[in-house]
């Protein structure tokens, strides 16, 4: 016994999760490209939308969100009965496990797979599982080969953030076959809009003939929304009516609402997004590959830059911060020779190649 509180077993073991920072001392507006943000920001239809709202703040939200469940179900051609929406889809993911996670369960996900995945499975008391990538991808045979009797829960990221990886609709599927039908596969398709890979499928279709896939997206990346949380998953109706059961009312805001369902009729500003990244990701890759640093492929909005050591990569964060630009170390995921980097606009990315092209010649 003691004199204090306890939280329950496991709790103080979770690292908590730290974003990509946003300051630079003695830098009064650095460039921030650390969490994969759309840097051209938000439509204009969804500030309108969000201005608009304000007068609406002193009431509370439809509790299903049924403007907005309609719009993403008109715009993606599904069932609206079978969304779920939740504060960000990190939010999704935590309901996700706090429904299927017992204590002693596990989740399987890849070796570099998002940490939010892990955060919340840990809090359930279950235990996480990781899939070793070494090309820096999940790959079906090894996910398969972490499974066992104690797995609820497998997720995949397509594409994945921090590699930039992808699964294609192929190995998507044979995932799935090769999987019990008590096991639920969750797959984020977060950096979906960015991918322009042919052999890249989204899985809505399987989800919509399965019992046990779950797909998510978010408003955070090509609709420039991340500041006000708002996500989703494509679930099996039994699926989305059982976690309804803990989701907590009103979860979803009005002014949120409300900018959602503009973004996604805001067809000019996510051709403008998506066009940004496809011109400038593979220039940055060939600029940065040019300094002799290596950059991984990528089918999301950012690069990740693989360096010779910690040492170097430390330098070069070091200098690019120097030069006002942030971007983000991913040595939480295991990657500590790497940074992260999202694309920008033309003045930020050529700050970025400007930067590394100095630090390299140094």
């Amino acid at each position: 016994m003691t004199d204090l509180p306890t939280p329950k077993p496991g709790i103080l073991d979770i690292a908590p999760y730290v974003g990509g920072k946003s300051r630079i001392e003695g830098v009064a507006e650095p460039m921030k490209l650390s969490s994969n943000e759309n840097m051209l920001g938000a439509g204009e239809k969804a500030r309108e939308a969000y201005e608009a709202a304000v007068r609406n703040i002193h009431i509370y939200p439809d509790g299903r969100a049924t403007k907005l469940r309609q719009a993403v179900a008109d715009h993606h051609g599904l069932e609206p009965e079978r969304l779920i929406f939740g504060n960000g889809s990190d939010e999704v993911f935590a309901l996700l496990n706090q429904t299927y996670l017992t204590p002693g369960d596990n989740i399987v996900t890849g070796q570099y797979g998002f940490l939010a995945y892990r955060i919340s499975a840990l809090a359930n008391q279950a235990s996480v599982k990781l899939a070793p990538e070494p090309e820096f991808k999940a790959t079906p045979a090894a996910l398969l080969e972490q499974v066992d009797d104690r797995t609820r829960i497998v997720y995949v990221s397509s594409p994945s953030n921090p590699t930039g990886s992808y699964n294609t609709g192929e190995e998507i599927r044979r995932l799935h076959e090769a999987l019990r039908p008590d096991v639920l596969l969750v797959i984020d398709e977060a950096y979906a809009e960015y991918v322009t890979e042919p052999d890249w499928e989204t899985s809505f279709p399987l989800a919509r003939d399965s019992e046990n896939v779950v797909v998510t997206r978010t408003f955070s990346k090509i609709h420039g929304l991340g500041g006000l949380r708002i996500g989703f998953g494509y679930a099996p109706l039994k699926v989305a009516e059982t976690v309804d059961r803990i989701r907590l009312p009103f979860n979803v805001s009005v002014p949120g609402i409300e900018a959602a369902v503009a973004a996604l009729g805001d067809e000019a500003h996510q051709k403008a997004s998506r066009d940004l990244i496809h011109t400038w990701r593979p220039r940055l890759t060939q600029a940065i590959r040019g300094f002799g640093f290596d950059v991984l492929p990528s089918a999301g909005n950012f690069v990740l830059v693989r360096f010779k050591d910690v040492d170097q990569c430390t330098r070069a964060n070091d200098y690019l911060n120097s030069k006002g630009v942030i971007v983000r170390p991913v040595g939480g995921y295991g990657l500590p020779e790497c940074l992260r980097i999202t694309v920008g606009t033309e003045d930020q990315n050529r700050a970025v190649i400007d930067a590394l092209s100095e630090f390299a010649a140094s």
